[in-house]
């Protein structure tokens, strides 16, 4: 036994008790101590029965995701719980916290479960890439019948204990004390003569389960979870479960887990799943870095971008106050939210009473002056240098000392707004992604002069409204739109050398996008590409850049908001205009662009490696931390599938020489004012290195 893994026995009952902080991992050192304490119960006359208990805030959370790609080491998991099974001595699993994974499938390996009614189970591994190979695939469906055990495994979403408890995979809810409730529990099922239950041995319910059922579910992951690897081949695990004997079953699992985790589709999102929290260590600034308190929260400007903010605040409990030049402003600002937070009444999403008590907590003035005690003041005005300058230095008179300034800017140079201000250390960019309530992505801009406790509040001022905070330098667009301009670049040369841009959009969706990039620039609105380029003090001269963009907006079609853009409008629904591509050959011919054959493979070529390029000098100027915080960013922002892992994650799976090359391709017929190879990149391509092994080794 050891420290993580304790055996004790109290009243005849055996307590096993798992203490692997912070989540109890299924790690080697768990998995032995588990397997030792099981021998220790089967020779240990005084104990008739046993309950697997987590000491700490949780049951087990998962297996050790840190292991996934070493070698395994003995006991492995499935073994391990097979061993739970196997044990002629019943035993119950007390779950707390979240039994998710590995830890489920711990559960279900015991003969009987109970739960606090706070508790969670879930098999989350699709959310890795992955499916689950600790005999989960099996065990559910027993307990919950194929459909409900699918629902489970190809979503990843945890249930509560109590539906748990009417699927039939816990069999009783413990009030009260969990250790006293569970040992009591376990003497019930003695006193009573229950059986030991193993769930290897349950039938699988299959009444109604056949090829028709499986191909119909597969149709609806085709939509719900469109290109990724996983979910298929959960549905053939359950398929096997259904099919095949136990044991044999048990074969399908383990093959198509190692499947699962050697493709290039789990190591993206195992990838992701580190880099997201990573994000949050500043090299700079330390955990312990004291924060500001933030209290009271202002927003300057009611307009969508302005209203999603606010929801944000209000939704995590932050009282806002928002200011608008005039009434009328503010009453169709606070009309939006209403509307917004209406719409999730409808859903069931929320009560016509805490929609109230939402709008309550949202105050509105056209006074600087009711705003002079916010902690956190956010500008979401125009995308205009003058303007934001204008209200910076009215935010400098009339804010507290310590008040933090920041600007939603989604690419003006940030200590240019902060020069205005005798407090630039108090400054930081916030950039929502639109909608604000709703996009998981903030970008937080640091200054020059952004002072490292205004650093740490804004990361965790992220954390609070439920956003993925990752913080990057000052440059044009910062990370995410310097990286996407280039993007949509290619995109619209594309249009003017002949290539519709339903085609385009098709193609970047059927490789995972979640919309094609005209589509997206129709939605965001075209006049808005327009006015962020023209505020673009270094664009290089190229009359060929963005031309399509800038000769639609000269027609006034910025997209769906005027009911025509790339594409024509019908509602929402996008129709492709012949119109658009007879502009594009007029352009095409007055600019000498020649009109060329593209395949599918370099319409994605151009776009992903153009991002790529732009991605490796982001990383050798210093503006991004890390290349996980550029996956980061692009998975949460801008629509990048997570099976792809980022841009850079990406480049880094198809080789770094491979994307050089194509650099290199597209130089010599374009020139070297877009496709000439960062530094960083030709180095690592012909060092054989990733960008990855690159951050590793700073």
């Amino acid at each position: 036994m050891s420290d993580i893994t304790s055996y004790e026995v109290a009243d005849g009952i055996a307590v096993i008790t798992i203490d692997n902080p912070p989540v109890n991992a299924m790690s080697t050192a768990v998995r032995k101590g588990c397997w030792a304490a099981l021998e220790q119960l089967a020779a240990d006359d005084s104990a008739k029965a046993a309950v697997l208990i987590c000491a700490g805030r949780t049951f087990v959370a998962g297996a050790d995701i840190n292991e996934f790609d070493k070698p395994i080491e003995d006991p492995w998991l499935p073994a391990l719980v097979e061993k739970f099974e196997a044990s002629e001595k019943l035993i119950v699993a007390a779950i707390h916290g979240a039994a998710l994974g590995g830890g489920l499938e711990t559960a279900m390996g015991c003969h009987y479960r109970c739960a606090a009614p706070s508790a969670r189970i879930g098999l989350p591994e699709v959310n890795l890439g992955l499916s689950p190979g600790a005999t989960g695939t099996q065990r559910l469906p027993r307990l919950a019948g194929v459909r409900k055990a699918l629902d489970m495994m190809t979503s990843g979403r945890p249930i509560s204990a109590g539906d748990g408890q009417k699927a039939g995979v816990i069999e009783k809810l413990i009030d009260g004390d969990l250790r006293e409730g569970a040992i009591a529990y376990a003497r019930e099922l003695l006193d009573a003569g229950a059986p030991i239950k193993r769930v290897s041995k349950l039938d699988v319910a299959a009444e109604g389960i056949d090829d028709g059922f499986f191909s119909e579910y597969l149709q609806g992951l085709a939509r719900t979870a469109r290109g990724f690897f996983a979910p298929e081949q959960i549905v053939e695990c359950a398929r096997a479960a259904v099919n095949e004997s136990y044991q044999d079953a048990l074969k399908t699992e383990r093959k198509l887990f190692e499947k699962c985790r050697a493709s290039t589709h789990s190591q993206a999102q195992r990838h992701l799943f580190f880099a997201e929290r990573e994000v949050a260590k500043i090299p700079d600034v330390p955990k312990a870095t004291p924060g500001r308190e933030i209290k009271k929260v202002a927003v300057i400007g009611a307009g969508t971008m302005g209203g999603g903010i606010t929801m944000n605040f209000v939704n995590a409990g932050v009282p806002v106050t928002v200011l608008e030049v005039d009434q009328a402003g503010l009453e169709r600002g606070l009309g939006i939210i209403r509307k917004n937070y209406g719409s999730a009444v409808k859903k069931g999403r929320m009560t016509e009473e805490r929609l109230e008590q939402a709008m309550g907590m949202i105050a509105v003035t056209t006074d600087y002056a009711d705003i002079a005690d916010a902690d956190l003041v956010i500008e979401a005005v125009f995308e205009t240098m003058a303007i934001k300058k204008e209200v910076f230095t009215k935010l400098d008179e009339v804010c507290k000392p310590g008040a933090i300034l920041a600007s939603n800017t989604s690419s003006l140079d940030l200590n240019e707004i902060a020069a205005v201000t005798k407090r630039p250390q108090d400054v930081i960019g916030l950039h929502f992604f639109a909608p604000a309530n709703v996009m998981r992505l903030l970008e937080i801009v640091r200054g020059e002069k952004t002072a490292g406790d205004v650093i740490a509040t804004a990361m965790a001022t992220a954390k609070k409204i439920r956003k993925v905070g990752v913080l990057v330098g000052v440059c044009f667009g910062f990370v995410g739109n310097r990286m996407f301009f280039p993007y949509v670049r290619e995109a619209q040369l594309m249009m003017l050398e002949g290539v519709s841009p339903e085609r385009v959009d098709q193609v970047a969706y059927d490789w995972g996008m979640a919309m094609g990039p005209h589509a997206v620039m129709d939605l965001s609105g075209l006049d808005v590409f327009n006015k962020l380029n023209t505020e673009w003090k270094d664009r290089p001269d190229d009359p060929v850049y963005y031309r399509m963009c800038m000769a639609l907006c000269e027609m006034g079609r910025y997209g769906q908001k005027t009911g025509a853009g790339i594409y024509k409008y019908d509602g929402r629904k996008a129709l492709p205009d012949p119109e658009v591509m007879e502009i594009a050959k007029r352009e095409a011919t007055i600019l000498g662009v020649k009109q060329i054959e593209v395949s599918d493979e370099e319409i994605i070529e151009r776009m992903t490696c153009s991002m790529i390029n732009e991605g490796a000098l982001i990383l050798e100027e210093g503006i991004a931390i890390r290349p996980g915080d550029i996956d980061v960013i692009f998975v949460n922002g801008y629509g990048l599938p997570r099976y792809r892992g980022g841009p850079m994650k990406y480049a880094d799976a198809i080789g770094l020489d491979k994307v050089c090359n194509a650099i290199r391709k597209y130089r010599a017929r374009y020139g070297d004012l877009w496709w000439t190879p960062a530094p960083l990149l030709e180095k690592l391509a012909a060092e054989g290195r990733t960008f990855q092994e690159w951050s590793e080794s700073r």
